[in-house]
């Protein structure tokens, strides 16, 4: 018994480091919205990335920080994410079809296009 519980401490001590190795990134950009719809979208589409090891958005400062793997998602991508689901970010606009298809609570003020 001890040795098959030493056998599977082994496995699991070798997994944890296996599946850890990236080096993460965590990240703060600006991204436009208006209230806690807006919010629970945002969080939603970027959390649902693959190599997004969480996301959060604050409706005061309109911050979204977001905690990745470089090795699988850029923080390029997940801008491009954010800008495809409506919401501006301090680099990327969302298309007018996107911005557009928001709920009428969630039409924030765009920022100007440099």
């Amino acid at each position: 018994m001890l040795i098959k519980s030493i056998v599977v401490l082994a496995a699991i001590i070798s997994l944890s480091f296996t599946t850890g190795g990236g080096k993460k990134e965590r990240a703060s950009f600006k991204v436009y919205g208006e209230c806690g719809m807006c919010e629970t979208r945002i969080e939603k589409a970027i959390n649902e990335l693959e190599g997004v090891l969480w996301a959060d958005w604050e409706l005061e400062t309109l911050e979204l920080t977001v905690k990745f793997d470089p090795s699988v998602i850029t923080l390029a991508q997940i801008k491009q994410n954010a800008a495809a689901i409506g919401h501006d970010t301090d680099d990327v606009r969302a298309s007018e079809k996107a911005y557009e298809s928001l709920h009428a609570c969630c039409k924030y003020e765009r920022p100007k296009t440099k």
